[in-house]
């Protein structure tokens, strides 16, 4: 099961609004197939741990027992069911570390596999993947995206110099690292404040992989239309008080005040499974005085500012993993309320 989410692990960024799902397909102890959902809309693991078994060894299928790490599919979406597959494939026995909360499965998958006499045992290393599928997770018992806050600070503990003037505070590892986060999250988020002093891209351009949508908060709609963000090279949002209108890429979404769960809600509805709030203050004050975060990745710069704006202060947080980058450290913290607390030694 360690090497089902191992390999599930492979396609992160890449199967959303899917899960990560990994299979092996072991005979008497010896490995015969392994597989993986590597991309949305294409072969599920199960399909590919079968199609990966070697000619020579397909006779051995029927005798053999297959690891997965979520329940097999049991309806019609991209792809036929996986569980049928199972059947079809006369597979004795499928050990599974978690049942699928998504409404169109819920447990009959694994119906599927034991009325048709095949042994379905749940719940091997049930924790290790509900973390790696957290978002998953989170989008289908929540209701909402999973929520990850991310910011850069001082060593002395400010978030920006008092002018609001822009400064990189992090080196060029850790910004490397940011935009890695990025190809792997479905949205990013900026206050009005960030977006007009620092004029961000918010896209994963220093890293191969997907564009995550782009949310700005403009109330008054007082950001320079020069600004990267309305370039429309990217799906943009922008939540404002004056008008509902869609330009190209971009998406003014009128939307009264700072309804985060509004925001939540449409996120939602659109199939977004998780969200990088990247400031400024005022924004990731506002998730964490609502309680509505399940992550925080935050950079400690070596640098100092004499007169800054102070970071933001979690509640209710623990320290689920540490690291140094050159001369930055990043901590990153779970929300203990969280239902999807941090597995120790789990990928992030």
């Amino acid at each position: 099961m360690k090497r089902c989410l191992e390999l599930a692990q492979l396609a992160k960024g890449h199967t959303a609004p899917n899960p990560m799902v990994g299979a092996v397909l072991v005979h008497k102890g010896r490995v015969i197939g392994e597989g993986w959902h590597r991309i949305y809309g294409q072969a599920h693991a199960e399909v590919n741990c079968f199609e990966s078994v070697a000619p020579a060894d397909r006779h051995l299928i029927p005798q053999s027992i297959m690891y997965v790490s979520l329940e097999p599919c049991a309806h019609y979406g991209k792809t036929p069911p996986c569980s049928l597959r199972i059947v079809q494939e006369k597979v004795k026995k499928v050990i599974i570390a978690n049942v699928d909360p998504f409404e169109k499965v819920g447990g009959r998958g694994i119906d599927i596999l034991r009325s048709n006499n095949i042994e379905a045992i749940t719940g091997v290393l049930d924790d290790e993947g509900k973390w790696l599928n957290r978002r998953f997770y989170c989008f289908h018992t929540q209701k909402r995206p999973y929520i990850i806050l991310k910011w850069a600070q001082s060593a002395n503990g400010f978030i920006a110099p008092a002018d609001k003037s822009r400064l990189q505070l992090s080196n060029r590892h850790s910004m490397q690292l940011v935009h890695k986060w990025r190809t792997e999250e479905a949205a990013i988020m900026v206050g009005y404040q960030t977006a007009l002093s620092d004029n961000p891209q918010l896209t994963s351009r220093h890293w191969k992989g997907n564009q995550p949508l782009r949310i700005v908060t403009d109330r008054m709609l007082r950001l320079p239309s020069s600004h990267f963000l309305f370039d429309q090279t990217v799906p943009t949002w922008v939540l404002n008080e004056q008008k509902e209108e869609v330009d190209d890429k971009v998406h003014y979404i009128k939307q009264s005040g700072n309804d985060l769960q509004a925001l939540m809600n449409k996120l939602h509805a659109v199939n977004k499974l998780s969200i990088i709030i990247e400031g400024g203050p005022a924004l990731l004050k506002s998730f964490i005085d609502a309680g509505l975060w399940d992550e925080a990745r935050i950079f400690t710069a070596a640098k100092s500012i004499s007169d800054g704006i102070a970071a933001p202060l979690l509640k209710n947080a623990a320290l689920a993993a540490k690291t140094d980058l050159e001369d930055d450290q990043l901590n990153v913290y779970v929300n203990q309320s969280s239902a999807y607390p941090y597995v120790n030694g789990m990928p992030l």
